[in-house]
């Protein structure tokens, strides 16, 4: 399966392909509001905004598995909006790890090993997606987004 077949949900509800984003250069972030690397959407916002024009798509994936988040993915997206002023898509709660791992997640972490093998090991793990939809890289979770700047601009 490609990244591109990959259905998705909303906070809002809807569901869609991940088509939507074709030939745009995708950040994926599983997050949590109550997680202690919350400084983290800042960052992510500041790299929305700023590269937004130039193709740039961040995308937020709730998760509870590490039992840091609220219960619905509308109810997180309003946290993010409300609290840290977050703008990009924010997404359903998924799991992203084990047998019920949302199939994005499945894909991402089996394209991207970590250090201690594929599994996402926290809340926070970014996964960065080129233009053609190839999983290019992960982020660890205390890896600071703005620190991989330049990584990013070399795919818009």
């Amino acid at each position: 399966m490609n990244i591109y077949e990959i259905e998705v949900t909303a906070a809002n509800g809807e569901s869609y392909k991940l088509e939507r984003y074709k030939g745009h250069p995708m950040l994926i972030v599983n997050t949590a509001t109550k997680c202690g690397l919350v400084g983290q959407f800042d960052a992510l916002e500041t790299l929305n905004k700023k590269y937004v024009e130039q193709g740039l798509v961040v995308l937020g994936f709730p998760s509870n598995q590490f039992k840091q988040e609220l219960s619905t993915g509308a109810e997180a997206a309003e946290a993010c909006r409300l609290s840290y002023g977050v703008t990009f898509p924010m997404h359903d709660v998924v799991k992203v790890n084990g047998s019920e791992a949302h199939p994005l997640f499945q894909l991402l972490s089996e394209e991207t090993k970590g250090i201690l093998g594929k599994s996402v090991k926290w809340n926070f793990t970014k996964f960065l997606v080129d233009r053609e939809g190839n999983v290019i890289k992960r982020y660890a979770p205390t890896d600071n987004p703005m620190k991989f700047e330049k990584d990013i601009e070399n795919y818009l």
